[in-house]
């Protein structure tokens, strides 16, 4: 993904920022990543959709939109944001932050980029896990594959003839891939 350095800053003073466009905080470092595209949009969407239908229906905590951000460290702050995200209930606390959400996220979606280098995509997989999220999802809108990965295992790839489930985090959840990738 393309990005643009530049000076080191705070989580609290890129929240101040406002709206600034696609960014994360890496380590003080602002880097602002371009717009996604049509392909990506559709499956993060989707994965969205789908997430938040089933833990509504079954009050399970919150989903959470690509553009929230997570601060996971601080001094220098880090601050990701995933493509979609859920967070279980018993971690909320209510009310809900106004800005980031301290922590990681229980389950990641990273909807890969077509110019994402592998590395991006591990580094990234690799940050989420080794920060407590326990599932990390990885869907390329060009293969239409799905890699699962979760701590102390094995990655797993789904195409679009399999389906998301058996999620301990998500008990009953069941996702067909091809509604994720169908395209009009």
């Amino acid at each position: 993904m393309q990005a643009t350095k530049t000076k080191s800053i705070t989580a609290d003073e890129l929240l101040a920022m406002g709206d600034i466009g696609r960014c994360e905080l890496i380590y003080g470092e602002l880097v602002m990543m371009s717009p996604a595209g049509v392909p990506h949009g559709i499956v993060a969407m989707r994965f969205g959709r789908f997430l938040s239908e089933f833990v509504d229906q079954h009050d399970l905590g919150i989903v959470l939109a690509a553009e929230t951000g997570f601060k996971i460290e601080s001094n220098p702050d880090l601050v990701r944001a995933p493509d979609a995200s859920f967070v279980r209930k018993d971690r909320l606390i209510v009310p809900l932050p106004k800005g980031f959400f301290e922590g990681v996220p229980d389950l990641a979606v990273e909807v890969a980029s077509p110019d994402d280098s592998r590395r991006e995509v591990s580094e990234k997989v690799n940050m989420w896990l080794a920060h407590g999220t326990q599932t990390v999802w990885v869907a390329d809108p060009q293969t239409m594959t799905v890699v699962v990965h979760r701590v102390g295992q094995p990655p797993r790839m789904l195409r679009t003839t399999d389906e998301i489930a058996k999620e301990t985090l998500l008990p009953g959840f069941v996702l067909p891939l091809a509604k994720v990738f169908k395209l009009p």
